[in-house]
């Protein structure tokens, strides 16, 4: 048989196991029930009772905390809200000056000074310089886009510092947020009222108190704008209102005051620089000290590289060429010339003004930079180092406008002591031509003879008085010119004398001296004293042909968008003082002076010259006045503690200066003559008539001049060599 036809008979445990899983199979699944949940145990007694002690009273304060955080969220809403209610629209806001500016033109119509409050134009986050604005926030506050007005972190930071450093917890660093200077530069909305009592300095101190009071108010405040202002509005008002230095509020004027462009052109080097004087802008003022502005700048740069505002190759760069002033911040607010201008300019409209006011001047920079060159280099070639000895410039034209104006040895100064037209000093021989000047007028000639010999006067009250000539020699028969040429004291005192003093003191007058002038025969000697400007307005006045001469610096004024000025020019030319023939004639003995006597250290490029040295007694005043036929010139020297001189008269060392400065003023301009007539030789010599004797001084007349140096019993001398 066959294995395959025989069945396979199943096995025990095939039914048993088979049959289970069948039976398996056909069963449901059963239905989950849920465990029971063992009870809790409470727990009695003692510990029971102090769990639900504990529970309920911080239950309590939960209430309690959530209901007091609640009330002082509502009553700070409420505080944020009134503040909110009082702030005024942005355009408000953006220039907070107390004062008006002035801004100075030249006689072209360029800028070189700003005075005042100066505040260059509405710039707002989204159109400035985005190096400035990135270093303002890199700088003042990095988180100023992500916080509410108040920065908690900051303010802990700066109370930890304040602490470590041994200071109150408010002193020194604030922690203030860019919203919060914003609200402390608006004294938290509390305009100034002149008639509380305080003066704006007084006020503006209130305003930057740090009291713990002062303090919330601020963040109420700060909070307040948030709410009522966007952050780039925020920004924008801090970037208006800021104080810059220099004169400067707001980032525009900043920008135009130091580097003579638009806020909207910065480089990072200049945005990192106006940034860093928001810390202390007057003494990092780059006006002030530019190294140590610059200095702040690359700190500032550094801050903006490490915030991701530059990158390392921009910051670099920046470092590597840190922001320049521009020439008219390199002049330093114009100098003496700006000083003047201010001062001699209505109070309400210049000093004090609170209107923005242009003003156009007669200054020329070429000018000025030729009469500051001038001086410097014969400073620094020709005196010994160390000397204290000062001196002063001035260069106008024939009419009386002032070109350039230099006020001593600094010329890089605003507000100091002005030597041009403060310093009133005696002026030598300086003043002799106005004693020709008289005489010509009356009918002397250049070539009239007079003698140069011993001369004595009897003065009442204080006896006989006999000038000498510097050298104590005599020359015997000279014409005046000769007399004005070599600066003969002798000659000079008899013209004074027989012409009449008061003849003389009234035509010194009306060329423009307007200081009190000596009333004894030692008027001729250059006894009174006089302001440079005063003296070289007056010489001016003989160059123009004999007219009187009001020096000038003001065009015309006029309030920023107006048309039409306010004022004109309060200067120029007046009345006539002597004849146009004499004032030639005395011009041609002037060029004597520098072509053949005292002054001939002033010669220069061939051209025709005349001016006047001066020298007064001791060598108090060195002095050299003297023109061109384009400009008038004038020069002093001495100290300003009246230390005389050593080893200088007018003659020297102040017509060096003189020289070196109308060199640089002339270069380019033509050849021109001199306007003066040549006197034809006398067919016969006609002496000077004799001095007639002078009213007699009254006592009283004497001893005030013996006094107060109107006297003449000075020696007489003058150190014109």
């Amino acid at each position: 048989m066959s294995d395959s036809s025989k069945r396979k008979r199943p096995m025990v445990a095939d039914k048993r196991y088979s049959s289970k899983a069948a039976v398996s199979a056909k069963k449901k699944p059963a239905k989950k029930t849920p465990a029971k949940r063992k009870p809790v145990k409470r727990r009695g007694g003692i510990l029971g009772f102090f769990s639900a002690v504990i529970r309920w009273i911080l239950n309590l304060i939960w209430k309690i905390v959530s209901r007091v955080t609640l009330v002082i969220v509502l009553l700070l809403a409420c505080a944020v809200g009134y503040f909110y209610t009082t702030l005024p629209p942005l355009d408000a806001l953006l220039d907070g000056r107390a004062r008006g500016s002035v801004t100075l033109l030249d006689r072209n119509g360029d800028v070189f000074a700003w005075r005042g409050d100066q505040f260059g134009g509405v710039v707002n986050a989204s159109n400035v310089s985005p190096h400035l604005k990135n270093a303002v926030i890199a700088t003042e506050d990095k988180r100023f886009y992500r916080h509410f007005g108040v920065s908690p972190r900051g303010i802990a930071s700066a109370v930890r510092i304040n602490l470590s450093e041994g200071r109150g917890p408010l002193s020194g660093h604030g922690g203030s947020t860019i919203t919060q200077q914003v609200a402390k530069l608006l004294c938290l909305g509390e305009p100034y009222d002149p008639s509380s009592g305080q003066t704006e300095r007084e006020y503006e101190a209130d305003c930057r108190r740090s009291s713990l009071s002062r303090k919330a108010k601020e963040a109420l405040y700060s909070m307040a704008m948030e709410v009522k202002y966007s952050k780039d509005d925020i920004l924008s008002i801090y970037l208006n209102r800021a104080y810059m230095g220099g004169g400067a509020f707001g980032a525009e004027a900043a920008a135009q005051r130091f580097f003579g462009k638009p806020a909207t052109a910065l480089r990072p080097a200049e945005g990192a620089m106006l940034a860093g004087l928001l810390t202390a802008p007057t003494t990092l003022s780059p006006t002030n000290n530019l190294d140590r502005s610059q200095s702040r700048a690359a700190t500032v740069v550094r801050l903006m590289e490490e915030q991701g505002y530059l990158t390392q190759a921009e910051a670099e760069d920046a470092i590597a060429h840190p922001a320049e002033l521009s020439e008219a911040a390199e002049a330093e607010a114009g100098g003496y010339f700006a000083d003047w201008v201010m001062s001699s300019g209505p109070e309400f409209f210049t000093r004090n003004t609170t209107e923005d006011v242009i003003i156009k001047t007669t200054l020329d920079q070429r000018i000025q930079k030729a009469a500051e060159a001038g001086l410097s280099w014969v400073f620094e070639n020709k005196v010994r180092e160390g000397s204290k000895a000062q001196a002063a410039v001035v260069v106008m034209s024939a009419d009386g406008a002032v070109r350039a104006m230099v006020g001593g040895r600094k010329t890089k100064v605003a507000g100091a002591f002005n030597r041009a037209t403060q310093a009133m000093r005696q002026t030598g021989s300086s003043f002799k031509p106005f004693i020709y000047a008289a005489a010509l007028d009356l009918g002397y000639s250049p070539n009239d003879l007079i003698e140069d010999a011993p001369y004595c006067l009897n003065i009442p009250g204080s006896g006989q008085w006999c000038p000498k000539n510097y050298t104590k020699e005599f020359k015997g028969e000279v014409s005046l010119t000769t007399a004005l040429k070599d600066s003969l004291n002798i000659p000079a005192v008899k013209v004074s004398e027989s012409v009449g003093r008061d003849v003389v003191s009234q035509v010194a007058t009306q060329f423009g001296i307007q200081s009190d002038l000596a009333v004894g025969p030692a008027l001729a000697l250059g006894v009174s004293e006089s302001t440079l400007l005063e003296m070289t307005g007056a010489y001016a006045g003989i160059l123009n042909g004999g007219s009187s001469v009001k020096p000038y610096g003001l065009i015309d004024l006029k309030l920023l968008g107006d048309s039409e000025p306010l004022m004109g020019t309060g200067g120029g030319i007046g009345e006539r003082v002597i004849q146009e023939d004499a004032a030639l004639q005395l011009v041609y003995m002037m060029e004597k002076v520098v072509s053949e006597g005292t002054g001939g250290r002033a010669q220069f490029g061939g051209r025709e010259l005349a001016g006047k040295t001066g020298t007064t007694q001791a060598n108090r005043d060195a002095w050299f006045i003297g023109f061109s036929a384009e400009y008038v010139a004038g020069v002093w020297m001495g100290y300003d503690d009246n230390t005389p001189l050593t080893g200088v008269s007018g003659g020297g060392l102040p017509t060096e200066i003189w020289k070196e400065v109308m060199e640089r003023v002339h270069e380019g301009l033509p050849v021109r003559p001199l306007p003066m007539i040549i006197p034809a030789p006398a067919v016969t010599e006609v002496p000077v008539p004799a001095p007639q004797p002078q009213n007699p001084l009254s006592l009283i007349d004497q001893v005030l001049r013996d006094i107060f140096g109107g006297g003449s019993s000075s020696g007489g001398q003058d150190g014109d060599r």
